[in-house]
């Protein structure tokens, strides 16, 4: 099936501007990054494949992924029943960092792992969303809810992310790099 050129002009473009945003986003949702680049990938391949860009592809992008990751997420559940096997610890970054700062980093960064973690699917999802800049609408569309919904449920999503992180209240909805 041939692609029109428009269509990989409008492609690329939308690769060139979103590709970052969808992998942060996925990186923050599995704490894994190179699943993240992998699914990230994997959703603009489909993407192209369709032939023609959705009404809001940023939120078609991130409802492909986030079930992506869904599926990824069942099919090693199955791998580890199956073979009994308990996964270690996520992958720890590997910036250059003094002991001290690298030691803080990656506390900070477990800690909003488990507070993201502690959250129902909807809520992490719609919180890492948000931070990666996606409106209320494209929210919405993602994730399949009303958009006159979306200011509502994010606030319960971040004072449960506050609660559940420890009622830290600087950035602690996921507004820094952590």
């Amino acid at each position: 099936m041939p692609v029109r050129r428009s269509y990989e002009a409008e492609f690329r473009q939308l690769f060139d501007a979103q590709f970052a945003s969808l992998y942060r986003y996925l990186d923050r949702l599995s704490g894994e990054p190179e699943l993240a680049a992998d699914l990230a990938q994997e959703a603009f391949v489909r993407l192209y494949q369709r032939g023609s860009l959705p009404d809001d592809p940023r939120a078609w992008l991130a409802a492909v992924a986030s079930n992506l990751l869904r599926d990824e997420r069942r099919r090693t559940a199955r791998r580890h029943r199956i073979l009994a096997v308990h996964p270690e610890g996520a992958p720890s970054g590997a910036a250059p960092l003094a002991p001290d700062e690298a030691y803080d980093a990656a506390t900070d960064r477990a800690r909003v792992r488990a507070a993201l973690d502690a959250l129902p699917e909807r809520e992490r999802r719609m919180l890492l969303l948000r931070h990666e800049g996606y409106s209320y609408r494209e929210v919405a569309h993602a994730l399949g809810i009303r958009e006159t919904s979306v200011g509502v449920m994010l606030a319960r999503a971040t004072a449960a992310f506050r609660a559940a992180f420890g009622g830290r209240e600087s950035n602690a909805a996921g507004r820094d790099d952590a």
